[in-house]
């Protein structure tokens, strides 16, 4: 009869718990209206394809580039770190996948206890039992099991996914930078290159121009000071040489850092005047694709995911928590006795219904602060969306301005480069003066490194619109 009204109360328990399942607390996520326009705030109309498809290996096409990003993907500490902090999180997700299981403990003890024989417990030993001790020995199993009746472990589960997923995109966005950092600084680096060899081939033209200057002033047609001028000149584009040698140096180091390697040269054999600009880099698809390509624009959206999850965590704490624990094994107070089965038997089926009432308002400050932290992340959504749209949209103004700036410098420079031709020319026929062939050669000179410098900015654009439209991780 008691076995009966024992099994009949376990399954009401279990009943009422499976009842109770169908509960839920909090919302399920449902992501914000971005209200996004149709397409970037530029002349380039939508595509269907992006190159953010594109992987790395493809974007780029310079062999030595493609092996110092291969190397820095490989070997970079940053990137490394955020592969640990990405394991971690998976651990605590699959902690997390696990949480609605049962606990289950064993558990094996003995012991002897020798009261006093003028103690109330050592008589009653010595009267009942013959004895001046008794003995305790057990061998339990335990299994406990919180039964998810609000979903607040489903919860649980969903936070820790989506933290899981969040560190997972963090780790896209830190080598979708990295890419952009390794072939910015070896853009930088051909940059100064053909600046260095501008700088030297000036060099060697202010040499020249001391030397007429000089035979000028043998034969009575300048004076001293049109030579000083055209010592000063040369000295100007000297002093250009070693602060190119040394910003190459530094660039080298930092280049190498990306690397996860010690300092030193980083070898090339690419100039930059070899490399190909087209147009086809314009493929931008539409603003929308950004939720599907930007990781740190995917990694916002799952730290939202994870605090709309905890609302409802929050929520839960507050509601009643409902237990299952099942005790049972062997128990005897003598070591002969342990095993003697079914006499040993013994188990125990508690059920326990828990409501806090009064927890100094700890629940429900923590549900406020869950509610405004999931308005904060809904924010920082729109933020890292609305931020993604303006950086794709100023890549692209600045590839479009970049490409007049190029055609115009180029223009100068052939302009400026004939104008030093002639003004030598005219200065040793005596139609021109020292300083207008100074000028010329000091305009030129400007012009030469202006325009490696625009050719620069307009690779750095390209791989800031890759970056922004979000390639580089795969």
């Amino acid at each position: 009869m008691y076995s009966n009204r024992f099994i009949y109360s376990s399954i009401g328990v279990v009943l009422f718990a499976v009842v109770l399942l169908g509960c839920s607390v909090g919302k399920n996520y449902k992501r914000p209206d971005l209200k996004a326009p149709q397409q970037f705030g530029t002349t380039v109309q939508p595509s269907d394809s992006s190159i953010a498809t594109q992987s790395w290996k493809e974007f780029f096409t310079d062999t030595t580039l493609l092996r110092l990003i291969d190397k820095a993907v490989v070997n970079n500490f940053d990137l490394q770190l955020a592969i640990k902090r990405i394991a971690i999180a998976e651990s605590r997700a699959k902690q997390a996948r696990a949480a609605w299981l049962p606990t289950w403990s064993v558990q094996a003890s003995a012991s002897t206890n020798n009261p006093s024989g003028n103690s109330l417990n050592g008589i009653s030993l010595s009267s009942f039992l013959g004895t001046n001790h008794i003995e305790d020995y057990t061998l339990s199993s335990t299994i406990s099991w919180e039964i998810d009746v609000w979903g607040k472990i489903r919860r649980s589960k969903q936070a820790a996914l989506a933290d899981y997923l969040q560190t997972f995109e963090a780790g896209r966005a830190i080598q979708t930078q990295l890419v952009a950092q390794v072939s910015n600084a070896y853009y930088n680096l051909l940059m100064m290159d053909a600046q260095l060899a501008i700088a030297n081939r000036n060099v060697l033209l202010s040499d020249s121009i001391v030397q007429m200057m000089q035979l000028q002033k043998t034969a009575g047609e300048v004076t001293e000071l049109a030579v000083q001028q055209a010592v000063a000149q040369q000295q100007t584009a000297a002093l250009l040489v070693p602060q190119l040698e040394q910003a190459i140096a530094i660039q080298e180091n930092g280049l190498r850092l990306l690397l996860g390697d010690w300092p030193g040269a980083v070898s090339r054999n690419t100039e930059l005047s070899t490399l190909i600009l087209n147009d086809s880099i314009f493929a931008t698809g539409v603003p929308i694709d950004l939720l599907s390509h930007r990781p740190d624009v995917r990694a916002s959206e799952k730290g939202l995911v994870a605090a709309n999850a905890r609302v409802g965590i929050a929520q839960g704490n507050m509601y009643p928590a409902l237990n299952l624990t099942a005790t049972g094994g062997l128990n005897a107070y003598e070591a002969s006795n342990w095993f003697n089965i079914p006499a040993s038997l013994f188990g125990t089926v508690m059920g326990s219904l828990t409501q806090p009432i009064f927890q100094r308002r700890t629940l429900r400050t923590q549900l406020e602060i869950a509610k405004a932290e999931r308005e904060q992340r809904v924010i920082e959504f729109r933020q890292s969306v609305t931020g993604a749209v303006h950086e794709v949209t100023n890549a692209l103004i600045r590839l479009d301005k970049l490409k007049t700036q190029q055609l115009v410098v180029t223009t100068r420079v052939e302009t400026l480069q004939q104008a030093v031709k002639n003004a030598r020319l005219l200065f040793r026929s005596g139609m021109a003066n020292y300083l207008e062939v100074i000028t010329a050669q000091s305009n030129a000179l400007q012009a030469e490194l202006d325009k490696a410098d625009i050719t620069r900015q307009q690779l750095s654009a390209r791989v800031e619109l890759y970056q922004s439209l979000g390639g580089g991780w795969k």
